[in-house]
């Protein structure tokens, strides 16, 4: 069901983009608006994973630099039958993490200091599953394409004006015009945000089970929330555009489940994965099973 709603809001999204294109400039305004898509899309594929990473101040880490992370990472992507991502990490007291490539033989994810001081073994075990879930749900690319089209629906409604003045005769009124200026940006924000919110249940569910225990997350999620209500994000709130990939909102950390947040509410993702929890037979006190991480965290960092 969820890649069903996922489908029918991306074709949406793309109908709003190319009829936009259409009443500003006919059919020729049609295919432009088409061609920007595919344009800033194709740009995205190929360069989004290292522009996302970079403006986080992400650095690569591995076996000699954070052994218990990336083997906690490279046991959790077995487990998930996916090839190994890269393992970032972020100098970032706020607790948070996100996923991002353009598929899963080029992923990467990557957790924050702050999470990996936060958070307790099975916890972030939890939040590392939830990160592989997009990964294999191949999320990382609907976000992107989701953003792309927006922001060219955006781009498109700005210029609308110059496409009205060449095309008159074929173009909608005034009054209309500024409706659509005004209107078609703001629907493109809700569909896009209502997109993110439907992946993020998505890979709360097959996060939960890649890890064995759905309490894990919800737990990570309750300890998550509230330090991102407490620790400001900076390099998030610079660029705030990629707020969606984080597993909780690093600009204001609220869980208002609306139109306009970028994430669910961080209660109902939580009462899903309780619900989940018993459904599956598990409790929040059951630990991680592996015995060489029952005395010592994979958070451990140089």
């Amino acid at each position: 069901m969820n890649y069903l709603r996922t489908a029918i809001l991306l074709a949406a999204l793309t109908a709003l983009l190319v009829g936009l294109g259409y009443l500003f400039g006919g059919r020729g305004g049609a295919l432009i608006a088409l061609f920007v898509a595919v344009a800033t899309n194709a740009f995205a594929y190929w360069n989004g994973d290292r522009l996302v990473l970079s403006t986080q101040g992400a650095h690569e880490v591995d076996e000699h630099t954070n052994p218990e992370l990336v083997h906690l990472v490279a046991d959790l992507a077995d487990r998930a039958g996916l090839p190994m991502p890269r393992v970032y990490l972020m100098d970032n007291p706020q607790p948070n993490a996100f996923a991002t490539g353009r598929n899963p033989r080029h992923a990467a994810v990557a957790a924050t200091t702050g999470l990996l001081d936060l958070l307790s073994p099975d916890e972030g075990a939890g939040v590392m599953a939830h990160e592989l879930a997009h990964i294999k749900n191949r999320d990382s690319l609907i976000m992107t394409v989701t953003a792309t089209v927006a922001g060219a629906i955006t781009m498109l409604a700005q210029v609308g004006t110059f496409f009205r003045h060449r095309n008159h005769h074929d173009g909608p009124g005034p009054i209309a015009t500024v409706l659509m200026t005004l209107l078609a940006p703001l629907a493109a924000t809700v569909v896009q945000m209502a997109i993110s919110r439907t992946r993020e249940y998505a890979a709360d569910n097959l996060g939960a089970r890649i890890c064995g225990n759905p309490e894990w997350l919800a737990s990570a999620l309750e300890r998550i929330e509230a330090g991102a209500h407490e620790i400001e994000n900076e390099p998030a709130e610079r660029n705030p555009a990629v707020a969606h990939m984080f597993i909780i909102n690093p600009l204001s950390g609220r869980g208002m489940d609306n139109l306009f947040s970028t994430h669910p509410s961080t209660e109902n993702r939580i009462a899903a994965l309780d619900q989940l929890a018993q459904e599956m037979g598990v409790t929040r006190h059951e630990a991680w099973d592996d015995p060489a991480r029952s005395t010592a965290g994979p958070w451990a960092r140089s």
